[in-house]
């Protein structure tokens, strides 16, 4: 995407920032024709108020922005709802970083009209801040734009080969090696699950792998789902189910953003990620209900429903990213629908078999206004996770506690000795906000970058001796 941002203007216009609990103070300090354009335009002092004050030439002389007490990042992004022309923030944005203010501008402006013949007009650009790290902020906005446009993009033209091309494209800008197994030889390379969930449809599956960073430094593995679309298979979803369903691999998409992050902050990480991409479909040869299907650790499964297809491929890649033993793992998944009942569709779910990693990813997210919510892996409920045929049931017949029973199948997949975080999410903006317009969203995908990056500084994160 084409970012918003100039390195300098000689005719650019102030922006500037007036603190709520002080508007009316600076209300009464304006002119007395000022305060009456102010009162005309219906802005009152509410945080999130924008208005563009007049020159004595009829023209735009600036604007001011009405922010809350303790705003955050995306307090910044209604600036984008500024007309046309070049602007300069001359207030301090504190406690949000100039960096952070041009993060939810930029990520504000982002569309997604691949398809549309007539492209939007061209909005208002704004000066960079001396005070900004240009390098960071613009890394954030390309990830997080890279995994909304795949997210957004329709399955028709984001399958499996898609998400690989994206990946490899990647890759290559950072000089990763990724390597990708297609088609019937994951069976040959152990890899059955992600195998017989995407062999019915006519886009092979397949198994993504980039890795990057020196052998010798902390092994971080990012593991993300990476199912096209998803119909259900056998088990098909009614209509209003598969509505949306090209959002389903947003988990890749998130580390894919992640990763894109990492590489370009040059982190001293061992990075792996890992991606299984299918798509679910129906079809003569498409597995069913009650088949028992091996797995790359081993286990059994016995398939209780062909629509729970995620945690299916996403346990062979967590049992070979586990095999590295890395200092740290995370998966990002759209997993259940019950993580979203019981949260809502803003905070993704995180499930984690380690208290310190737990802690420094809750702390990231509210460092860095990216939340999310801890749930319990609670293992009074593995019980429903059993079969009379199988080792395990991929998908137990009760109705409750579906995020936890989902998480807990994962984890069987994970060994105690490694690290392990679980991200249940929505990947989804179903409305437009400032800095966050509607379509795909990486959820969690700067609060995981950044608590890799706290870990690293603090020196928390090396490879087991």
């Amino acid at each position: 995407m084409s970012l918003p941002f100039v390195d300098r203007s000689s005719s650019s216009l102030p922006v500037q920032f007036v603190a709520q609990p002080k508007w009316r103070a600076w209300l009464k300090e304006q002119s007395a024709a000022r305060r009456g354009w102010i009162e005309s335009t219906g802005v009152s002092g509410g945080a999130g108020d924008l208005v563009v004050l007049p020159g004595r030439d009829g023209k735009a002389a600036g604007a001011v922005l009405v922010i809350p007490a303790k705003p955050t990042l995306w307090d910044f992004g209604v600036l984008t709802k500024l007309p046309a022309g070049v602007w300069k923030l001359v207030s301090d944005p504190a406690p949000v970083s100039m960096t952070d203010a041009m993060v939810a501008i930029g990520l504000g402006t982002w569309k997604f009209d691949r398809y549309k013949a007539k492209k939007a007009r061209p909005g208002p650009r704004f000066v960079w801040p001396e005070s900004a790290d240009k390098a960071r902020a613009t890394a954030t906005i390309a990830a997080i734009s890279l995994a909304r446009d795949l997210i957004t993009t329709p399955s028709s033209d984001m399958g499996p080969a898609e998400l690989a091309s994206a990946a490899q494209e990647l890759g290559k800008a950072h000089k990763a090696r990724v390597k990708v197994i297609v088609g019937d030889d994951l069976l040959k390379q152990n890899y059955p699950m992600v195998h017989a969930v995407g062999r019915a449809s006519t886009r092979a599956p397949r198994l993504i792998d980039l890795v990057w960073g020196k052998e010798s430094d902390p092994k971080v593995t990012l593991v993300g789902k990476g199912v096209c679309f998803d119909t259900g298979g056998l088990d098909l979803k009614p209509a209003g189910g598969m509505l949306n369903m090209k959002k389903d691999m947003g988990g890749a998409a998130t580390v894919l953003a992640v990763a894109s992050m990492v590489m370009a902050a040059k982190l001293p990480v061992r990075l792996r990620v890992l991606v299984p991409a299918v798509e679910n479909s129906v079809s003569g040869n498409a597995f069913r209900p009650l088949d028992v299907v091996p797995t790359r650790k081993g286990l059994s499964v016995e398939i209780g429903n062909t629509d729970a297809e995620g945690r299916l491929i996403l346990c062979d890649a967590l049992h070979e990213g586990a095999s590295d033993k890395p200092t740290m793992m995370v998966d990002c998944a759209t997993l259940t629908g019950a993580a979203r009942v019981a949260l809502g569709t803003d905070l993704p779910a995180l499930f984690c078999n380690d208290d310190a990693l737990a802690d420094d990813l809750l702390a990231a997210g509210k460092a860095v206004t990216d939340p999310m919510w801890r749930m319990p892996l609670y293992a009074g409920y593995k019980r429903l996770l059993d079969s009379r045929v199988a080792d395990l049931n991929n998908a137990p017949g009760v109705a409750f506690g579906g995020a936890i029973t989902a998480a807990l199948y994962l984890q069987a997949f994970v060994p105690d000795d490694v690290p392990w975080a679980h991200f249940d999410m929505m990947a989804w903006n179903n409305a437009s906000r400032p800095g966050r317009p509607e379509g795909g969203e990486a959820q969690a995908a700067r609060a995981i970058f950044a608590a890799i990056e706290k870990r690293i500084g603090e020196k928390r994160i090396s490879n087991p001796t």
